[in-house]
């Protein structure tokens, strides 16, 4: 029996989700201030 295509998809989501996570910026508390005083 083989494996199914959807659980590869699932991996390399997952992979990808990952790799997004740990480069994601990162935002100080005060850029999070600044960013909602600016959007008023």
């Amino acid at each position: 029996m083989r494996h199914s295509p959807k659980r590869h998809a699932d991996a390399a989501d997952r992979t990808v989700k990952n790799i997004r996570r740990k480069t994601r910026k990162r935002y100080s508390s005060e850029d999070k201030i600044r960013g909602n005083l600016f959007a008023c």
